[in-house]
């Protein structure tokens, strides 16, 4: 009983520990008691009990079972979410993080490559780097991963396009390569598409047809205008040729 003080007050035990240091370390470590500390309070608890209320020993079982029976499940606890971080390896994960400085929530998605043990707590290993199984907010398939990915990449590269205020006839090729990431897609990957991406780039296709449609006009119109200057040039070229003959 050396390692443990407790109070007495009116003959009763009381459990708050005396030295300030050691409560703040138990509390650090959330509080972790085990067998040997359970007995040591046992026993406090039987030699200062109040002799004229003693407490019978069905209710010292009674404690004995009830610690007993939380043990148990903590223990059980402790195996299922070990089990559940080592089916996790292999399987692509998106954890949600928050930065410790300011707060701010982030998402991580990857593979898990594998599982870390460390002072009790289980980490998993995604990118190369480690995070606390608790941070775990969603477990994907290799379909709905693949989708996702894609989808990110289709948006930013609608994002790199110029906007429609200084799109050109030159914009043509990665505008068409864009379009060429969307048709190759399955139905199920572009249900995860954004459908603002993929407004933004049919404006884009809309006006570059546009642009092109304009030029191919003033194009015949100038192909038109050229003719009409041709014919007269011809005209006058015979008028006179006409004129010469008759004198």
């Amino acid at each position: 009983m050396a390692g443990i003080t407790a109070n007495v007050v009116d003959g009763k035990l009381q459990y708050d520990y005396t030295d300030t240091a050691k409560k703040k370390e138990e509390e650090s470590k959330g509080s972790n008691l085990g067998y040997d500390q359970f007995l040591q309070l046992l026993c406090a608890e039987m030699q200062y009990q109040d002799p004229l209320e003693p407490t019978s020993n069905t209710d010292y079982v009674a404690q004995l079972a009830t610690f007993s029976q939380l043990e148990a499940t903590l223990s059980m606890e402790n195996t299922q979410q070990s089990s559940m971080a080592n089916s996790l390896v292999g399987k692509q994960v998106i954890l949600k993080t928050t930065n410790s400085s300011t707060g701010a929530i982030s998402y991580v998605d990857g593979k898990v490559d594998y599982v870390m043990y460390q002072n009790s707590k289980i980490y998993l290993s995604v990118n190369n780097n480690l995070y606390p199984l608790d941070e775990l907010d969603t477990v994907a398939d290799s379909d709905y991963y693949d989708a996702l990915a894609l989808s990110k990449t289709f948006s930013n590269m609608v994002a790199a396009l110029p906007d429609l205020d200084h799109v050109n006839k030159n914009s043509q090729s990665i505008v068409d390569s864009v379009r060429k990431v969307y048709d190759g897609m399955t139905d199920y990957q572009k249900k995860y598409v954004n459908a603002s991406d993929l407004k933004t780039l049919t404006e884009i296709e809309d006006r570059i047809k546009e642009l092109s449609k304009t030029e191919d006009n003033t194009t015949s119109d100038n192909t038109k205008d050229d003719s009409d200057n041709s014919t007269v040039e011809t005209d006058k070229k015979e008028n006179s040729t006409d004129e010469t003959t008759t004198v």
